[in-house]
């Protein structure tokens, strides 16, 4: 089974498990996209996401609020969004990540909420962005990027949803695996944060090098950010050093004994 994107032919991986319960619950959805847009207009201003991880001369750190997973089960059930979140910025974390998605991640809108409030960082929803709906529903939480997987959506889908949440104030991440998915992100929005997940679909196993390899085809103009499996300050390194300019980290912070300390230490220089 494919995904939206014709990713690859294989068998149905944990994305189009979980994108089949995402779409279904979409098309029954029948709220008026006119006045999701009209509460939107209300919202105050985004805190700027991308523009908390350009500029500096450490590696960013986006850290994530996360409290499991499909491959590692449980990590964190019971963490407290606002002392975590608080713990993240006092190491110096440029922006928070939190998993809104309630099945399969045990996160909730509330989750990002009760974390915002507590700090003055930038977040990005994390989530399965499947609808014009979902956009929507990210700016009203209060959320001030939004995640779209290159995997789960067709070039569409990507190209109107990425208009939509920069016409809403979002900065959008373009979730991306290798170099095909790499130049439909970059077609279907001009300024969008460029991520390369290093888990595999199919088997959930982390490839180290996948982000090393798709590097060198990430435009310098854009800001280009490393998912999954940074187990330290090795990987720090070596993503600083293939031309990232952050990373954005999830279970090594919420199963760590010292989550500030451990932004310290990841918050490595970039190469000049």
């Amino acid at each position: 089974m494919a995904s939206a994107s014709g990713y690859r032919e294989h068998v149905a991986t944990y994305l189009d498990r979980i994108l089949a319960e995402h779409r279904a619950a979409a098309e029954a959805d029948s709220r008026s996209l006119t006045e999701l847009a009209e509460r939107c207009s209300r919202c105050g201003p985004a805190r700027g996401f991308g523009r908390a991880l350009a500029g500096s001369d450490q590696l960013a750190v986006i850290a994530e609020i996360k409290r499991r997973s499909p491959s590692k089960k449980n990590l964190a059930l019971h963490l407290d969004p606002t002392s975590l979140a608080l713990a993240y910025e006092a190491g110096g974390a440029a922006c928070l990540s939190v998993l809104t998605e309630p099945a399969n991640f045990g996160g909730s809108p509330e989750d990002l909420q009760t974390a915002r409030a507590a700090v003055q960082l930038p977040v990005i929803r994390k989530d399965f962005t499947v609808s014009l709906h979902d956009i929507f529903d990210a700016r009203l939480m209060g959320a001030d990027c939004v995640l779209l997987i290159v995997a789960a959506l067709n070039d569409d889908e990507l190209a109107s949803f990425a208009a939509l949440a920069t016409e809403l104030g979002l900065d959008v991440l373009l979730e991306t695996h290798d170099e095909v998915e790499l130049q439909r992100a970059l077609a279907a929005s001009p300024t969008g944060l460029i991520g390369v997940n290093q888990r595999d679909l199919a088997t959930f196993e982390v490839d180290q090098e996948r982000a090393v390899r798709v590097a060198e085809a990430i435009p310098a103009s854009r800001v280009a950010i490393a998912e999954s499996g940074v187990r330290g300050v090795a990987d720090a390194e070596a993503l600083a050093g293939a031309g990232y300019q952050a990373v954005l980290v999830g279970e090594y912070l919420v199963t760590s004994p010292d989550p500030t300390l451990a932004i310290e230490q990841l918050r490595v220089s970039l190469r000049n």
